[in-house]
């Protein structure tokens, strides 16, 4: 059986969500487990790789980050169980599963792993918004409140990798002072 047959079968439950939405629900959150479980490795990636100056702190920040999505990983297998689904979570159904591109293995800088986290954490946390009034739309409150508890957390995790960006961003890559007006007005925005 394929990974994606597996990932919207159901076994019987008396659970009062129609059988219909849960297939359509437990299909999200498979792809949701896929994201999440090859987000976590390619923060763990990080964590193991980083160099410079701010290893330290960012060699810390990674395997604090890599540590809630383990949890995250088993609250959304456990939800898609709980619906009578089942959990499609190995590494290889994650790598191919997965709505995030591959991690560079040829970066060491943590400036460069602050800036592929970001890269990659931006479009989870946009999965997750959609997945939040999708699951909602389907009739599953506590689906879409799960969804709502771990994209609060990816928010600010994202808020704390761009923090370390924002100043060059603002400054310029090169480090000269201050933003044109525009540059800042659209950062603003």
């Amino acid at each position: 059986m394929s990974d994606n047959t597996l990932a919207s079968r159901l076994y019987p439950t008396r659970i009062d969500i129609p059988a219909q939405a849960r297939v359509q629900i437990v299909v999200i959150l498979n792809q949701t487990l896929a994201a999440t479980l090859d987000l976590k490795t390619q923060t763990k990636q990080a964590h193991w790789n980083v160099k410079g100056t701010d290893f330290y702190q960012l060699h810390e920040l990674f395997d604090e980050i890599a540590g809630e999505l383990e949890e995250y990983v088993d609250m959304v297998a456990e939800r898609i169980t709980a619906l009578g689904g089942y959990a499609v979570g190995t590494a290889r159904a994650a790598a191919s599963n997965s709505i995030l591109p591959e991690y560079p293995f040829d970066i060491l800088d943590g400036k460069e792993h602050v800036t592929a986290l970001a890269d990659r954490f931006a479009p989870y946390a946009k999965h997750l918004r959609e997945a939040i009034d999708k699951t909602n739309e389907l009739g599953d409150a506590d689906t879409a409140d799960l969804y709502t508890e771990i994209s609060r957390t990816i928010d600010k995790r994202l808020w704390f990798l761009e923090a370390h960006l924002q100043v060059s961003e603002v400054k310029g890559e090169n480090g000269a002072a201050g933003a044109t007006k525009t540059q800042k007005t659209a950062a603003v925005k």
